[in-house]
């Protein structure tokens, strides 16, 4: 299998891979074809496609903030079971951060992720493949060490339309196993920096980050 990078909505392989994001994902979470070119073209946007016998069968993106020594995994999608390509996306991924933190004279903090609540989002479908469904993905995170910021977190939807997208957690997945606490202070930092490209968001999310504003640490809890 090939870990192939798309830095253009120009290659033939970022099409099927956004033909998979919409099979996958429900329409709030899919950034439309066009509005992907600036995201590709950024260098501190990664977005990697697992690739099969010439197809797309995977994908993940992520990105690392030097200044926060943290990362952030946007979207990861297995498209078909039985090929290992969770597992593959997750090691190429470590990889690749692991050498993005040493270039940065450190070792890496830990990693954001939104992490669907299958008791609220069980009935999303998510392709019909069963890798991806709430419930497996929770379980599998959960033995990648991730954990449950414990706040109520909502995020602006990606159409840009002003609406709260619920059902999601904020996870961390500290390098640090026995880490049970994220300061609130990179929290607030951090969702301020990864939203910053969505100019309207819902008043529900300004209201989280000033109740986190109003904190010092976050508690990290079992999935």
């Amino acid at each position: 299998m090939e870990y192939h990078r798309i830095t253009s909505i120009e290659d033939p392989l970022f099409r099927s891979m956004h033909e998979l994001m919409q099979e996958v994902f429900p329409p709030e979470e899919v950034l439309e074809f066009g509005l992907w070119k600036e995201p590709l073209e950024d260098p501190g946007i990664r977005v990697f496609v697992a690739v099969h016998e010439g197809k797309v069968v995977g994908a993940t993106e992520y990105r690392y903030y030097e200044d926060f020594n943290v990362a952030m995994t946007d979207f990861t999608i297995i498209g078909r079971s039985g090929l290992g390509i969770g597992p593959f996306l997750a090691k190429q991924r470590g990889k690749d951060l692991e050498a993005l933190a040493a270039e940065n004279g450190v070792k890496l903090h830990g990693m954001f992720a939104e992490i669907y609540d299958p008791y609220q989002v069980g009935e999303h479908e998510f392709g019909g493949v069963k890798p991806m469904d709430p419930f497996v993905r929770r379980e599998v995170l959960s033995h990648l060490g991730y954990k449950r910021l414990d706040f109520e977190y909502v995020h602006p939807s990606w159409n840009n339309d002003g609406e709260a997208v619920t059902g999601l957690d904020l996870c961390f997945l500290p390098t640090d196993d026995e880490q049970d606490r994220l300061s609130a202070e990179l929290i607030v930092s951090f969702l301020k920096r990864y939203y910053a490209v969505l100019p309207n968001r819902p008043q529900s999310w300004y209201d989280m980050v000033k109740r986190l504003e109003a904190q010092s640490e976050v508690a990290l809890l079992p999935l």
